[in-house]
């Protein structure tokens, strides 16, 4: 794709976004949508393959319908109010649907079917979009209307997607689909909270950014996208192994790393909120994340995989990719959690 084209495209995601982001009208809100949509395609089918076509139209496919659920869920709630401002729905029915559409947008449960298959179909650049920037706008919706969700609803998809975050991950080999379901979890972690603090919705969307941005950079200079491909790293780049560690270890949210302060926070908002069974089951299907994020960890830094050569070291070849924003992503990634008492401040 030549440059002004690329610019041309990226620029109108963004616009997109920022749309949805500050529009209070509910038609500047569904046009950004489209607009987003239809500019992010061209990026997904930068390489032309037909996987990559098939992720694209099953992306298309599903936002296309998750816009007509919002547009009924809009037409719905104007009806009843006669107006297109986004601060009141009244009526549950216009509520749940565009709570749905938005749960479909971003991929909870159980309509997240899409993710793991678009993400593997696409390449790592766009598969990086997608599970970061591509989140932004359903949450900033979700963030103006949280007052009148159904909380029911909200809290068995946060806790379905948590639980299918954690079991889909499992079994996996392919880094992209690893990093899906990481995505669907972690939305379900965000939706969990989203009643109660969207503040801290919020806090846990850029440390999720974060740290996915960093873990995209370091298998795309490695150009790893499988488990295997993985355990050459020793070999190539040796101080990434040990950055890849901690970096999972930080998003599976073990303590004394970045990722532990949104769930340590939504465990203590839930609980002060008199609820018990929820977070014990969110923490105890975070688990479940762990044993895959120490999986990746275990095949980059912690073992040497059986080669059918006798030479251990592999040729050594200049890399000549630059990751802008690596190392700070990494140090953010990382480093954030004696922060947490400033931040604990902010919702």
């Amino acid at each position: 794709m030549k440059p002004p084209v690329m610019i041309i495209i990226l620029s109108t995601v963004i616009m997109g976004t920022i749309m949805v982001m500050t529009s209070s009208h509910w038609l500047l809100v569904w046009i950004g949508f489209e607009m987003n949509m239809l500019a992010i395609i061209p990026i997904f089918m930068k390489k032309f393959n037909p996987r990559a076509v098939e992720a694209s139209t099953k992306y298309f496919l599903t936002q296309a319908t998750a816009s007509m659920l919002l547009m009924l869920g809009i037409a719905t709630n104007l009806m009843l109010t006669g107006q297109w401002t986004m601060s009141n729905i009244l009526n549950p029915a216009a509520s749940n649907t565009i709570t749905i559409a938005l749960s479909m947008k971003l991929g909870l449960s159980p309509f997240h079917f899409w993710v793991p298959e678009v993400t593997q179909g696409i390449p790592m650049l766009s598969g990086m979009i997608l599970l970061t920037w591509q989140k932004i706008a359903p949450l900033s919706i979700m963030y103006q209307i949280s007052p009148s969700i159904n909380p029911n609803l909200i809290i068995t998809m946060a806790t379905t997607s948590v639980l299918v975050g954690g079991w889909g991950g499992l079994n996996q080999t392919q880094l992209r689909k690893i990093l899906a379901y990481s995505s669907i979890s972690h939305m379900g972690w965000m939706a969990s909270v989203l009643m109660y603090s969207p503040t801290l919705m919020t806090l846990n969307l850029l440390i999720y950014m974060t740290m996915t941005l960093g873990t995209f950079m370091l298998f795309m200079y490695n150009s790893s996208t499988t488990t295997s491909s993985l355990s050459h790293m020793w070999n190539k780049l040796p101080l990434a192994t040990s950055l890849v560690l901690l970096i999972m270890l930080s998003i599976g949210g073990l303590p004394p790393l970045s990722g532990f302060m949104p769930k340590w926070m939504i465990i203590q908002e839930l609980t002060k909120n008199d609820l018990i069974i929820i977070p014990t089951l969110l923490a105890m299907t975070a688990l479940l994340n762990l044993y895959f994020y120490t999986r990746l960890a275990y095949n980059t830094a912690l073992t040497m995989f059986p080669s059918s050569s006798n030479m251990k070291m592999k040729w050594q070849l200049e890399n000549l990719k630059t990751m802008m924003f690596l190392s700070p992503l990494i140090i953010l990634s990382i480093m954030l959690l004696p922060l947490s008492p400033m931040m604990s401040t902010l919702y």
